[in-house]
């Protein structure tokens, strides 16, 4: 088998095109479609289906996707082992964050772990908790940033995070010193992420709530506006409320709500995810500082 064959595939089926995969990887479309052509080949069956949305995998791909995913990696190891050997460090460290207010202190972390390991790349991604734990299983990430899950691996705490109401500053609510959980079943609710497992789920289904949900949303910045304009009242985490300034009032929640957020990992991640993790470790900033 061959292990850029395969890397070229995974790269097809994320980014959903061959044109999209070329210009990633640095080929030509019909090289690209050379290559899945000899592969299928190879293996005896089609992997791929051309739709007018798009690339996606056949029957028979997705059964393979999971040894695929091994295989590349352990193959990404074998070429870590070889530099190491050689005195380089090479590799391909992929991190999912789930919270944006991270971004800054990745960049800073990135940027000394490059100055140690140039030959290794880093990739940031972005997703809620349990899409990024998900990916986290599927060894399509090394690490990611979320809040607690039971099926973590390994964990790394990082803080403790309030969850906030974000209310219209003309709204009621707003005069109030909090904001009561029960509030949601009745106001008119901004929904991010319907139908995910993410943690204003949690907190609803824990206290039994069924939130009145009226406008939905697939970004918390999105949420953030839909707020600001006086269509309802939402919730996020304390993180996320202070990015962003407006006409949004942020208050607590009654009973108080806390999320634990850390960084998972994988125990049997890549050797360059081990070499991320472990400068991670001894350059983690103490937790009060990741909290302001």
């Amino acid at each position: 088998m061959d292990l850029e064959k395969m890397k070229t595939l995974l790269c097809v089926l994320e980014q959903g095109s061959l044109s999209a995969a070329a210009e990633m990887m640095g080929y030509t479309p019909s090289g690209i479609s050379r290559m899945m052509a000899s592969l299928e080949e190879e293996l005896g069956f089609a992997l791929l289906i051309r739709t007018r949305e798009g690339i996606c995998p056949t029957k028979e791909c997705e059964q393979m996707l999971q040894v695929i995913r091994n295989f590349v990696r352990s193959g990404n190891d074998c070429l870590l082992m070889a530099g190491k050997i050689k005195g380089m460090e090479v590799g391909h460290v992929i991190i999912g964050t789930a919270y944006s207010t991270f971004y800054s202190k990745l960049a800073v972390l990135i940027k000394s772990f490059h100055e140690k390991y140039p030959g290794i790349k880093v990739e940031i991604i972005s997703g809620y908790s349990t899409e990024l734990l998900e990916r986290l299983k599927s060894h399509q990430l090394d690490l990611c940033i979320i809040s607690k899950r039971d099926e973590v691996s390994g964990w790394i705490p990082i803080c403790n995070d309030p969850m906030m109401a974000w209310v219209p500053r003309d709204h009621p609510l707003a005069n109030e010193k909090g904001v009561p959980v029960e509030a949601f079943a009745n106001e008119k609710y901004i929904d991010t992420y319907p139908d995910a497992d993410i943690d204003n789920a949690h907190i609803f289904s824990e206290l039994g709530i069924i939130p009145n949900t009226l406008f939905y949303t697939k970004d918390s910045y999105a949420t953030w506006q839909m707020v600001d304009a006086g269509l309802g009242i939402s919730m996020n985490n304390n993180l996320n409320s202070r990015e962003w300034r407006g006409n949004v009032k942020v208050l607590p929640l009654i009973p108080e709500q806390i999320i634990e957020i850390g960084i998972a990992h994988d125990r049997e991640m890549s050797l360059a995810g081990k070499t991320f993790l472990e400068f991670l470790k001894a350059n983690k900033p103490k937790r009060k500082m990741m909290q302001k």
